[in-house]
Formats: C-alpha cells, structure tokens, sequence
C-alpha cells in the first residue's frame, strides 16, 4: 500500500487506500501487508551519486554506490514481493505530488526494472513481473478526470500509465474520486463509487492464488504483501 498524500487526517485517498487495506485483511487474514508512505516520509531525490551508482556494473560498485542504491533496492525487492499494489494519489497542479515523483524515481532503474540495449529496435525491456495495481486518485475537480470538460489538463494517469508500463506494471485498475474542493453532492457520489469499486476489485483479486514467494500487497506509502510508493 503507498500513500502518496501530503495530507493525513483529510486525505480523501488515505481514507480510501485504508479501506482497501481493511477488506484485504478481512478476506485474507494470514495476509502480509507492506505500507510505505511516501506523503510523510518522501524518498529523496536522485542526485549525482545515485545515477553514477545506478549506471555502474553491480561488480564495480564500491561500498558508498551500494549505499546510494539501498532504497532504491528496498524500494523495488517490495514492489517485486507484491501480489498487488495500491496506490493513493492526489491530483496536485494537474500531475502527480512531488513526493510520489520521488519514489518512481527510485525505482525506475537500468538493470533493475528496466533493461537499455542499444542494439535492439526498440531498446527499452521492462523487467517486473506484471501484477494488479489499483490507482486511487481524487482531484478537487472531477470533470479533469476522462470524459469530463478538463480532462486535458489530466497529466496524472498519462504519466502514471508510461512510467509504470515501462517498468512492466501494466495491469492498472484507476479508481477516481472528484469535487473534493466543492464538497457537494458530486463528490459524496463519486465517494460511494468509489467504495464500491474498490469492493468489486477487492472481491476479484482476493480469488487469486499468490505465487510462490510472493507477499500480498496493499496501500503505498509507495503503494504495493500490498505495498509501495
């Protein structure tokens, strides 16, 4: 589970993330639950050491380049462990909160989550394992989400569906919630459907067998073992 929402007592997403997490839990007791929060505790952002490190051969790196990519390794062994994900994010200025741009920014790596090779035609090669990740977003207006008048101002889910299509993650479940900012009937609707979607995917994937090895994953602070973000 990654909870990418700068808020906490108010977030609409947490809220929601909690109640996935809930209904994990009460469907699959023995369940191991992995939460990151990256709305509280962001990942820092990659600096010169990080990409020397990221861009050198596992053989040659020195003790402090291991250092630099050791949460970027404990970022990527979750979101390897999960048998899904989900993600609460909030629509910040039309895109993704910088805390959650932080957190893919780990994990999107050359040799780890994704291959380069020059050579190929097309010469980027994901490298996870796709699984379910649900994608809770809420936005202060809910005509920026698809179909609505300001869905071109949306730059969230276009960038969430590259980046985690890129890396292998491309089985997305978004769940959206709207009108956070007008408070008003709109929004209580898009609240209860929200919650009842979530209860349909919960339903769906909580049939599935978790593969050897494999933990359950639920609400990020990135979420998605159900954890990430």
């Amino acid at each position: 589970m990654i909870n990418a929402s700068g808020r906490v007592t108010r977030s609409v997403t947490r809220q929601l993330t909690a109640r996935f997490a809930d209904g994990w839990r009460a469907r699959q007791p023995s369940a191991e639950i992995i939460a990151r929060d990256v709305g509280v505790h962001p990942p820092l952002p990659v600096d010169e050491a990080w990409i020397a490190a990221a861009f050198a051969t596992s053989e040659s790196r020195s003790a402090e380049m291991q250092e630099a990519l050791a949460l970027s390794d404990a970022l990527s062994d979750e979101i390897v462990r999960a048998d899904a994900i989900v993600l609460g994010v909030p629509m910040y200025n039309f895109g993704m909160p910088g805390q959650l741009k932080s957190y893919i920014d780990q994990i999107v790596r050359i040799g780890r989550t994704f291959a380069f090779d020059l050579t190929a035609a097309d010469p980027y090669l994901p490298l996870l394992e796709s699984k379910p990740v649900i994608i809770v977003i809420s936005a202060g207006d809910g005509s920026v989400h698809p179909g609505g008048a300001l869905a071109h101002l949306n730059f969230l889910e276009p960038h969430l569906q590259t980046i985690l299509g890129f890396i292998g993650l491309t089985d997305l479940h978004f769940v959206r919630v709207g009108y956070d900012e007008y408070q008003d009937d709109r929004f209580a609707q898009s609240i209860g459907a929200a919650q009842v979607t979530l209860e349909g995917i919960l339903d769906r994937l909580t049939t599935r067998t978790p593969s050897p090895g494999q933990a359950d994953l639920t609400p990020l602070p990135m979420p998605a073992t159900l954890a990430v973000a």
